[in-house]
């Protein structure tokens, strides 16, 4: 039987976020591990994976050279960012991560890649199904009728389509999680592509006691956060089974942005003035994960309480600004 020690491991968008952290995680469990981006990891080192190689994955050739001699991959690789990013950058989010996508299933195809795992997103559920805030929590089957409220939530499932199809027709072992806002330390913090903990915590940091705080949107809007070490456990149990329908991965304690900031100011020790402003970006009304499915075919559920994740992470963010 082959050990874990002999597996070779593709991790893409291995400078991104999730994907830092995923080879972390694989190497710590003996996996020979190759990082490919166009970019190096911006907090960590980039000598953590056994090789990585700096590639443009909307190319083929590179995809071909990425995957040669590689056993499984884990497609993280995407052009993306938080809600502000992804409704103003539609067309840019859809070719280029249908062309890395594409590439991929072929290039694995081709170099006989044994399993493929695709990060997919809880933005391909559809917008009447998350029009209140006091939403039911998204099973994996309400993502038919699509009609995802974004381009990247459209990218996404179309994506989900291309992977599966590969396994249909040419027997590619595939494997498809949708995460539901995963956040966590070592993650963009600023620059627009950051997600809501990410932010919330830099301007908390930010500020002063008594100080305002400005939010996007009026702040009733609710979501279900998952802390990174949960989101690679669960990601690496569902690339060890045998499921091959699309899978969430997240938490299903809904709170509304203003709890999120409630929380991120009482870890520091800070009361805040909410402001809100009315003509941003907020997403859907309201996301939550059904993980029924989850824990019946994994036997296993998110571990880490939000508190003691935004705790960690507002820690990281604080000290990266302190700089």
């Amino acid at each position: 039987m082959e050990t874990s020690t002999q597996k070779r491991i593709l991790v893409t968008g291995a400078g991104g976020f999730i994907g830092h952290h995923l080879i972390r995680f694989l190497k710590e469990k003996g996996y020979w591990v190759r990082g490919v981006d166009i970019k190096y990891p911006e907090f960590s080192p980039k000598d953590e994976a056994d090789e990585f190689l700096i590639l443009d994955l909307r190319d083929f050739q590179n995809c071909l050279k990425a995957t040669q001699g590689i056993d499984e991959v884990y497609t993280l690789a995407a052009n993306m960012g938080g809600i502000g990013f992804i409704t103003f950058h539609k067309a840019d989010v859809m070719r280029d991560n249908v062309l890395i996508n594409v590439n991929i299933a072929e290039a694995s195809r081709q170099n006989k890649v044994k399993r493929v795992f695709y990060s997919s997103s809880a933005c391909i559920y559809p917008i009447f199904k998350q029009e209140s805030p006091e939403v039911l929590p998204l099973k994996e089957s309400d993502a038919y009728p699509a009609d995802p409220d974004n381009e990247y939530g459209w990218e996404k499932l179309f994506s989900e389509r291309i992977y599966q199809n590969y396994h249909q027709d040419y027997g590619l072992e595939v494997r498809i999680a949708r995460y539901h806002n995963i956040y966590g330390p070592e993650g963009v913090f600023e620059g627009g592509r950051e997600k809501a903990p990410a932010a919330i915590c830099r301007k908390v940091t930010q500020t002063q006691d008594g100080d305002e705080i400005q939010i996007w949107g009026d702040g009733k809007q609710t979501r279900s956060f998952c802390y990174i070490d949960d989101c690679l456990e669960g990601t690496y149990r569902l690339m060890e089974s045998d499921y091959k329908e699309p899978l969430n991965i997240g938490s299903d304690r809904l709170i509304t942005i203003n709890e999120l900031v409630d929380i991120v100011s009482k870890i520091a020790g800070k009361e805040l003035k909410k402001v809100y402003q009315l003509d941003k970006p907020q997403g859907v009304r309201g996301r939550n994960a059904d993980l029924t499915q989850l824990k019946k075919i994994l036997n296993w559920e998110s571990e880490i309480s939000l508190e003691k994740g935004l705790e960690k992470t507002y820690k990281w963010i604080s000290e990266e600004l302190s700089k």
